[in-house]
């Protein structure tokens, strides 16, 4: 069985079990790694993280409950890795260009096959379907990232094929189509970041919002939020519309279809205590936009870009400080700056979170 590992638990009476793995689950709580055990009258159900604003749904879902540590025993894990699983069937040359990194969104798998393995790339696919029990289709990407929309093509290279999906995240849940909308698994860790800086009564605008997952999260987990939550992509906002009903949003996120710079113009100059600039490749032309957006009183901007050399981060702050004072706003400080994922090699997409003084 092995050695016991440590990890939070959801302990509940046995009666509620069902209920609350359901509900372990639903939440993206659930630990699937380690054995859910019981004790007495007592169900123990191993959590990935303690509970944060999941605590809400556990109150008004159970009876009675308790979150502690406990130390559980791990499954039996799947045998293999898919790189592992080609072993025996690539040339022993080849292994090390196997895709190590696969975004997985819903019951889709995304790899970037290299040129090396174009000949491989169905064993490729069947490699991930094997080793990956909730992926049904397995996606190769077939161009860059392209346009305002944000979009790639795609080629099928194993399973069923299709690229609408369901995506779990953060407690919420996105329905979408990875062909007609951008949606990066990789950010779940920023979309949480981001939400839990919001405060009580702030308005926020989503400058880019794509099918929510800034914007949902958001009001998911502040009762007392408006979040205005803009997208140029007719796809993005049908599926922003119903993902804001499926969270149980409707009222705290408004969906707006059009470019952000003429919505602001038109209905949403000086509303923002905060805005979210989530479109690295061009957020730097809108930043005039997102300091119109801001309050005269001042507020806080999500700046996301992309940035290299020996100092992203200070070559990502000295462009948003000359870009927001040539908007005639005042860029006060940089509450925080980071460096959210690499891109290639020596370039960055980066995020600052700067405060924008009052007129």
């Amino acid at each position: 069985m092995g050695i016991p590992e440590e990890a939070y638990s959801l302990r509940v009476p046995k009666r509620e079990g069902e209920k609350a793995i359901r509900l372990a689950s639903k939440l993206d709580l659930l630990n699937r790694e380690l054995r859910i055990e019981s004790d007495g009258e007592y169900l123990f159900i191993p959590l990935i993280r303690k509970p944060d604003f999941e605590i809400k749904e556990f109150h008004e879902s159970l009876s009675q409950y308790e979150i502690l540590r406990r130390r559980f025993q791990r499954l039996r894990r799947r045998p293999r890795k898919a790189f592992e699983a080609v072993a025996d069937r690539l040339p022993p040359h080849l292994l090390a260009s196997f895709p190590r990194s696969i975004d997985i969104i819903g019951e889709i798998a995304i790899v970037e096959i290299p040129p090396e393995l174009e000949a491989y790339k169905s064993i490729v696919g069947e490699a991930i379907l094997q080793t990956h029990s909730n992926v049904k289709t397995v996606l190769a990407k077939a161009s860059a990232v392209e346009g305002v929309e944000r979009l790639r093509e795609y080629e099928v290279i194993a399973g069923l094929g299709r690229t609408e999906t369901v995506h779990r995240e953060n407690g919420c849940t996105y329905y979408l189509d990875v062909k007609k909308v951008y949606f990066s698994p990789r950010l779940s860790f920023e979309h949480m970041r981001v939400a839990r800086q919001v405060r009580s009564d702030e308005t926020v605008i989503d400058m880019f919002a794509g099918v929510g997952p800034f914007s949902i999260l958001i009001a998911k987990m502040h009762e007392n939020v408006r979040v205005y939550a803009i997208d140029i992509n007719p796809n993005a906002v049908r599926y922003l519309e119903k993902n804001v009903a499926a969270n149980g949003v409707l009222g705290r996120v408004i969906p707006i279809l059009g470019d952000a710079r003429t919505v602001i113009g038109e209905r949403l100059k000086g509303v923002a205590d905060r805005v979210i600039m989530n479109l690295p490749e061009r957020a730097l032309e809108y930043v005039d936009s997102a300091c119109e957006a801001i309050k005269p009183e001042g507020g806080v901007i999500h700046f996301y870009c992309f940035s290299g050399g020996v100092d992203p981060i200070g070559e990502a702050e000295d462009k948003l400080r000359r870009t927001v004072a040539e908007a005639g706003r005042s860029f006060d400080r940089a509450i925080s700056a980071r460096r959210v994922r690499e891109v290639a090699p020596g370039r960055w997409q980066v995020v600052v979170d700067a405060l924008i003084d009052g007129h």
